[in-house]
């Protein structure tokens, strides 16, 4: 672990110093670990290309598409290491990973670009003041639960709906609220992917209705609804766009350094999943995607819309159709805890998935579960480290079983 030796996790960034970060990242002993990027030079002179960025939850990487979807570059990066009062500093390591994102993409394709999105971590949210530009805390991730504003969001919202989780964006929101000790009349909230859009447009406030989905946001109504806009806090929520919508265009300062074009413009984003369930091209109701990443979330396309936050489900709104799932905090990165990266890989092959399994793990990193039900006190169902070892040959008998949900 290493210490950001910037004093500001928000302000802009000096792009005369761009060497300055390569160099912070080398004395604080981060590599900032990338993948060498793959492009094709097979290009007709006069087409566009079109840049998306995906901020996941342990990296996050940029493909460069045509309009037929061809990719045409791609690569990724390991989010650096950096700590701020002895906690993981995700605000400067997200910021330096776009900016390392952006230099990636090779040089000749960079003038064509026409326009980049991001995707972010559903729920992952930055507090901003708007007059200085810094974040009020730290982010709140998009697993994190705050059960201490639940009763309160609970009070105002709707039986089961998708805020009525202790990891919601309002939840988050509302626990801020209630305990930061300072003038609040300046705050803006951005989610992840909202913070980094505007680190290259400089229009503070403006979100998707995907994002902002956890927010309280109705994206059937196209607004926010009148519970909460009533809130002492509605101040603070950011104005919401369709995903995709131009914003503006790339801030010159930013687009002098890294050789992007004066008409490349900067679009709203969406969450990570859905940019996953996208990439899948599934188009007709019934299909779903599984991302199995650091977490795993599900995503079924629906001609109807359904939410019950008891259990973690939520729609999100997808032109005239509905994306219903949820995400759990079960996934890779637990696996990774408790496996080698060749014992995961030996034992991936053994697994039969038309036997079902005789264990019931149910493996988490922490206390608390989004989906398939939503508890922030769940326990994992683990055994410990030298157990697990010892069961591995009864493991690999049947499929690796969480929970079945549909």
């Amino acid at each position: 672990m290493a210490s950001s030796i910037l004093s500001s996790a928000c302000s802009c960034v000096d792009f005369r110093s761009w060497r300055k970060l390569r160099s912070r990242m080398l004395e604080c002993g981060v590599s900032g670990k990338g993948r060498n990027p793959i492009f094709t030079n097979d290009f007709e002179i006069g087409k566009k290309l079109y840049l998306g960025m995906d901020f996941g939850t342990s990296g996050a990487r940029y493909s460069l598409i045509d309009g037929d979807g061809n990719i045409h570059a791609e690569g990724k990066r390991e989010y650096p290491l950096y700590m701020k009062e002895e906690k993981m500093d995700w605000i400067q390591s997200w910021k330096d990973t776009l900016f390392l994102l952006l230099d990636d993409v090779p040089v000749s394709l960079r003038k064509v670009v026409a326009s980049i999105a991001i995707d972010g971590t559903s729920a992952t949210t930055i507090i901003i003041d708007s007059r200085s530009e810094e974040p009020l805390s730290r982010a709140f991730l998009y697993n994190e639960s705050c059960p201490d504003a639940l009763p309160l969001v609970k009070s105002i919202a709707p039986a089961k709906h998708t805020v009525c989780s202790g990891s919601s964006t309002l939840c988050k929101l509302v626990s801020w609220w209630n305990s930061y000790p300072s003038s609040k009349e300046s705050a803006v909230l951005l989610h992840q992917a909202d913070w980094l859009l505007w680190l290259l447009h400089g229009k503070l406030g403006v979100s998707d209705y995907n994002n902002a989905l956890k927010v309280g946001y109705d994206p059937e109504m196209d607004s926010y609804p009148p519970w909460l806009l009533s809130q002492p806090y509605s101040h603070l929520l950011p104005s919401v766009q369709d995903p995709g919508t131009k914003i503006g265009c790339m801030k010159e300062d930013i687009r002098t350094q890294f050789g992007y074009p004066k008409d490349c413009v900067i679009c709203t984003g969406t969450t990570d999943s859905i940019a996953a369930f996208l990439a899948a091209r599934a188009t007709q109701p019934g299909k779903a995607v599984t991302s199995l990443g650091s977490t795993l979330a599900i995503k079924l396309l629906s001609s109807r819309r359904v939410e019950d936050a008891r259990f973690g489900v939520y729609s999100h709104r997808l032109d005239d159709k509905w994306l219903v799932g949820g995400a759990s905090n079960t996934g890779g990165a637990v696996l990774r805890q408790l496996f080698t990266d060749e014992q995961l890989e030996k034992l991936s092959e053994q697994i039969n998935p038309f036997e079902t399994s005789p264990l019931d793990y149910y493996p988490l990193q922490a206390v608390g579960e989004r989906f398939p039900v939503a508890d922030p006190k769940m326990e994992p169902r683990v055994l410990k480290y030298a157990a697990i070892k010892r069961s591995l040959e009864l493991f690999v008998q049947g499929a690796f079983r969480v929970v079945s949900f549909w």
